[in-house]
């Protein structure tokens, strides 16, 4: 099964788990997110506060995010210690180098769950009108950083569905197109 299905089966699941017409999870439309949203420091470290995991929602993110053609996985060089660094393949050119990746790091997960991605300034706003993210604090100080979100720890299968889709995106985002 190619990636194009496998990505087609997952937006059916969504739109059962949301009902079809909150569910239409593209690049248009975002559900709304119905977990509470956690409280998010506003300095650095950006950081969500008395958000607990689903282990087994974390384990599945990041074994999801590995599968993804042109994503390598290492240890962050962004954030804290005991985040994994989602990184752009040494093959993958970058359409927008003046980003403020580092060592091709497009995000990173944190051990609460939580990520930080680099998404087009346009989606970063509808993921945060969505209820999924909220804006980093560098990424209305410096250009390089705008798009920068942190998107909230997914707390069942249905949320890790459209989280996933952000990172994709965020991933789609950043690479030349072929």
């Amino acid at each position: 099964m190619n990636f194009k299905s496998i990505y087609t089966l997952m937006m059916v699941g969504v739109m059962i788990a949301f009902g079809a017409n909150a569910a239409k999870a593209d690049a248009q439309n975002l559900p709304t997110r119905t977990s509470q949203k956690p409280y998010v420091s506003k300095h650095v470290p950006h950081v969500q506060v008395g958000v607990e995991p689903i282990p087994e929602i974390s384990k599945e993110l990041l074994l999801r995010v590995s599968n993804m053609p042109g994503i390598e996985l290492r240890d962050t060089v962004m954030s804290m210690p005991g985040a994994m660094g989602f990184r752009l393949a040494g093959n993958v050119e970058l359409a927008r180098p003046n980003l403020g990746l580092r060592e091709r790091e497009f995000g990173h997960m944190h051990p609460d769950g939580s990520l930080h991605v680099f998404l087009s300034p346009e989606r970063a706003v509808d993921a945060v009108e969505a209820g999924w993210a909220a804006h980093h604090p560098y990424a209305k100080k410096w250009p390089q950083f705008e798009g920068f979100v942190m998107i909230f720890t997914p707390m069942s299968k249905s949320e890790l569905q459209i989280v996933l889709q952000l990172v994709r995106e965020a991933y789609d985002f950043l690479k030349a197109q072929p």
